[in-house]
């Protein structure tokens, strides 16, 4: 703290020194800006205030029945157009602003004018608006007050019946426009259906969308997978039950005769058959460790265990048997084997009709599936517009009617305005007058001085002690030689201060004659 008031000191010396520079600045400014003060003409202002009725008893009984524009949003839009360049065109010319203008850059500059000191506030959403304006002329500034607020109540009503007009007008052109819009969409779509009758992905009768589609490719693809299986199983089951029938006597033997010939089980080989083709089907897609593939490995091995059962069975029954040989129509085995044989052989015929007709089935679908996804996305397209279009074409009418009761609602009932303050013009000058300029011109006068007395002790500096110079030349000060001033120097500096205090005193006296000039001026005014 001390240092920052011992920094001041310093600074406040350096400007007393040069304290002359200071004085000479302030008058110049002062002795400008009295000249600006006086030049610039004072002004009145002219306001009037409006209020905006746009509450009516028809808008709530017609609520839903009738397009019923927001009355408080058109007046609020107004305002804020109101002061635009064609309004203000024509307000130059209904105040006779324009009688003094002798060419078009001189009426731009007047218009121009006009935009940037016209003011138009108030409140939206109690609907209250303040027209002001502020001209050196006070009937000047109410004509162009009453002008404004003539054109405001004006614009305000004839724009509202222009627009539901208007709103109408263009309803019905995009009705017409949407009709045929509509007629050529649904041509298009029946074209559309006729040409692709049948083909997935148009949503008629009979077709599928695309992904049912695709899906029915998947899933046939799963049931020709099945049918191979299925066919590779009974074909093992055929063959083995071939040889199983090359196998066996066609008579049975005696007892004792034989012990080599081996007993078939044909059902449980059968099945062991497809159990295995089932393994070899999971080992191509699974690791050994796979719950599926240790799964039928586990059935394997009780099938084969079941086989031997069997056939010890089998080989007990054929040594306790006590008959001769027969004939190959008294074998039971062999001719349960024939039986077993023709329906392996029907069975596989069978899967291999099936698994053919898939394959054909598939082939087609994989033939149409190239055109699915463009007759799909055609018809998504045509539906889609045709469907927007169809909806736009009964809001349409639905709106038209709508507009059409509002135009008899608009006319019935609507916005009424009622001016609260017609325009007036204050007595008095407004804000800043020219008591008030030439106060802030003293003010910035002995700123101004101020500000250059700082400058010049900053460009030209002096040092007043030891510490200023230290700081300043980065060098120590051995020592200081005070100076003891003579009687003239003493004489001298007195008569400074006297001159400084006298030319102060005179910048002081000149604004207050000048004060006093310009409240008697405005007095007789």
């Amino acid at each position: 703290m001390d240092e920052l008031l011992q920094r001041a000191l310093v600074n406040l010396r350096a400007m007393w020194h040069r304290r002359w520079i200071g004085l000479a600045a302030a008058w110049i400014f002062a002795i400008v800006a009295v000249a600006i003060a006086f030049r610039v003409p004072e002004k009145f202002e002219a306001s009037a205030r409006v209020y905006v009725d746009t509450q009516s008893l028809l808008r709530p009984v017609m609520a839903g029945l009738a397009i019923q524009p927001n009355l408080d949003q058109q007046v609020a839009l107004m305002s804020r157009t109101l002061i635009s360049r064609p309004n203000v065109e024509k307000l130059v010319r209904m105040a006779d602003l324009d009688l003094g203008v002798k060419s078009n850059t001189e009426r731009d500059e007047v218009i121009d004018n006009l935009m940037k000191t016209l003011q138009l506030g108030g409140n939206v959403t109690s609907n209250l608006y303040v027209i002001s304006y502020r001209d050196a002329k006070p009937q000047q500034a109410k004509n162009v007050v009453q002008s404004l607020l003539t054109i405001f109540v004006e614009s305000s009503l004839g724009d509202k019946r222009q627009d539901t007009r208007g709103a109408v007008n263009f309803l019905n052109e995009q009705i017409k426009r949407y009709e045929q819009s509509l007629q050529t969409a649904e041509s298009r779509l029946k074209e559309f259906k006729l040409k692709y009758m049948g083909l997935p992905g148009q949503g008629g009768p009979g077709s599928q969308g695309g992904q049912d589609f695709f899906a029915k490719m998947d899933k046939l693809g799963n049931d020709i997978a099945n049918a191979r299986l299925e066919l590779r199983a009974a074909e093992e089951s055929r063959d083995s039950y071939k040889r199983e029938l090359a196998g066996e006597a066609p008579s049975l033997l005696p007892e004792g005769s034989g012990p080599g010939t081996p007993i078939a089980s044909p059902e449980i080989d059968a099945r062991i058959a497809a159990q295995k083709i089932r393994l070899d089907e999971l080992l191509r897609n699974f690791t050994d460790q796979h719950p599926d593939v240790l799964g039928a490995r586990r059935v394997i091995a009780a099938l084969e265990e079941q086989r031997k059962e069997d056939v010890q069975a089998r080989e007990k029954a054929a040594r306790s048997s006590a008959k001769s040989v027969e004939s190959i129509d008294r074998n039971p085995v062999f001719q349960q084997m024939r039986v077993s044989l023709a329906d392996a052989e029907a069975n596989v015929a069978s899967l291999r009709a099936r698994l053919s007709a898939y394959e054909n089935q598939y082939a087609q679908l994989r033939s149409s599936a190239r055109l699915v996804p463009q007759v799909e996305a055609e018809f998504a397209q045509l539906n889609r517009d045709y469907d927007v279009q169809k909806k736009t074409y009964g809001d349409l009418l639905a709106r038209r009617e709508a507009a059409t009761m509002g135009v008899d609602v608009q006319d019935t009932g609507g916005t009424q305005f009622r001016v609260i303050d017609p325009p007036r013009v204050s007595p008095q000058p407004v804000q800043p007058t020219r008591v008030t300029m030439l106060g802030i011109a003293f003010a910035l006068a002995i700123g101004a001085g101020f500000l250059a007395s700082f400058v010049a002790s900053e460009l030209m500096p002096t040092f007043h002690d030891a510490r200023s110079l230290r700081e300043v030349s980065k060098r120590p000060v051995l020592g200081m030689v005070a100076m003891l001033p003579s009687e003239t120097v003493r004489r001298k500096r007195r008569r400074n201060v006297f001159l400084f205090a006298g030319g102060l005193s005179g910048l002081i006296a000149s604004f207050a004659a000048v004060l006093a000039f310009a409240l008697l001026v405005g007095r007789v005014a």
